[in-house]
């Protein structure tokens, strides 16, 4: 059970981070990769939009959306921010622990990528200490979930 790739999108819809993990991930061109960041964006705010239960009018930041989709063949895992960043991984079927995946990498976009003083809020995240960090939690994932 293997993490395939991660995508960080901003909250315009922009793709900031993408990365494939394992050779079972198809090989997409970076165009592809633009166009399932946005799609999965626009399928968020649609599913928010037409969530059954309207959210409280205290709640700035956006909630609920897509949290798993499950297919024959892949498994998707998504988390927003409270900024409105969605971090979302596709990994082989039965991964488990993909939310904990998530709050794990959200912690490394914090620390890492939110303090970097030269970092440009929404834009295309380019930094190598992310880039080792993530993969580290990646790899650790891959430790423990088998």
């Amino acid at each position: 059970m293997v993490v395939q790739s991660l995508f960080v999108v901003n909250k315009a819809g922009g793709l900031m981070f993408q990365r494939t993990y394992s050779d079972s991930a198809p090989r997409l061109t970076p165009n592809d990769y633009l166009h399932l960041a946005s799609t999965f964006h626009g399928m968020q705010l649609l599913v928010q939009e037409l969530s059954p239960t309207p959210l409280p009018k205290t709640i700035t930041a956006p909630t609920g959306g897509i949290r798993a989709l499950e297919t024959p063949s892949l498994s998707l895992a998504a988390l927003t921010s409270p900024t409105g960043v969605q971090f979302f991984v596709t990994a082989d079927v039965g991964t488990e622990r993909l939310g904990a995946l998530l709050a794990d990498i959200y912690t490394v976009y914090a620390d890492v990528v939110m303090k970097n003083p030269f970092y440009v809020v929404d834009m295309p995240i380019r930094c190598e200490r992310w880039e080792a960090a993530v993969r580290g939690v990646v790899e650790r994932h891959a430790r423990l979930s088998g």
